[in-house]
């Protein structure tokens, strides 16, 4: 659906996108991660025909993503990082107009989602709060029941509820067919619904991995604390990987199975122990590093 070659978008000074190729297959939900500034939302653009690319290109359902950008813009769903509004409409007049532009004749679907999310229609776009203002622009990109939806930042100022119904209206829109690339900050909305993911550092592609895959990597984080500093001292000598004392207490990583650990903690007396399962962002910084960036 989505087919992305060599797509290059270069700023200058290391900032934009670089030799990016990957694909999108219809029905496959796709999210697109990365740290600040590492050129999700430029690629986006490119895909949105907003831009031109540098070269390279992409392609949607095999049209060039600039060439065609008009229909292809009237045929999708698309919810952008900064929605902009016609600030003195209503909600529910703007949502209106954008069904009128893309030839939607039956306002039923809208008026569920804005149910769904409790939106309140009558207010004027300038007085709605930022979570509001979001719950509007998920409305206009999902309201035509596009086959093809591109997400970046979706839940951007929406609090845990509105999150976990987003979560569950693209798992709906996934068991419909539809086709979906989303950019996230949120690392369990992409656990819970991606099949893949597009990992992207410093403008270049880090990893396309399956999301099974991912979640096999994730580390439990052990944090054990024990009766005295010396035995913590032992333990953490012993064990011997990547295991840090600090006093009385050790912090260890451990992949897969923590049997071993467990049995190897056990020798000593222990006062408490707790354990943290690794997110998707911890195993992004682990596996192919760096911190967020300003570009």
């Amino acid at each position: 659906m989505i087919e992305a070659e060599k797509l290059t978008k270069d700023y200058g000074g290391g900032r934009g996108v670089f030799d990016l190729s990957f694909a999108v297959e219809k029905g496959e939900v796709m999210g697109f991660l990365g740290p600040n500034g590492a050129g999700k939302t430029t690629t986006i653009r490119q895909m949105m025909g907003f831009i031109r690319p540098d070269q390279g290109s992409v392609r949607i359902g095999g049209r060039d993503c600039f060439a065609h950008a008009a229909q292809i813009q009237r045929e999708l769903g698309y919810l952008p990082g900064e929605p902009a509004f016609m600030e003195d409409m209503t909600g529910e007049a703007f949502l209106h107009f954008l069904a009128k532009m893309k030839g939607i004749s039956d306002f039923g679907r809208a008026r569920e989602l804005m149910e769904r999310f409790e939106l309140d229609g009558s207010a004027r776009i300038k007085r709605m709060s930022k979570g509001t203002k979001q719950k509007v622009a998920i409305v206009a990109a999902f309201m035509g029941g596009p086959e093809l939806l591109i997400l970046d930042e979706p839940t951007s100022g929406l609090d845990p509820l509105m999150q976990n119904r987003f979560i569950d209206l693209v798992l709906g829109e996934k068991q419909r067919g539809a086709t979906i690339l989303m950019s996230s900050h949120i690392f369990e909305e992409v656990e819970r619904t991606c099949d893949r993911t597009v990992i992207i550092r410093e403008g270049r592609i880090a990893a396309v991995e399956r999301l099974e895959k991912l979640k096999k990597t994730k580390r439990k984080l052990f944090s054990v604390q024990f009766e005295r500093p010396q035995d913590a001292a032992a333990f953490a000598a012993s064990w011997q990987k990547g295991a840090r004392q600090q006093g009385d207490t050790v912090q260890a990583a451990v992949t897969g199975s923590p049997d071993a650990f467990l049995k190897a903690v056990s020798a000593y007396s222990v006062r408490d122990i707790d354990l943290h399962r690794e997110t998707l962002e911890e195993l992004f910084l682990h596996f192919y590093g760096g911190e967020a960036n300003d570009q």
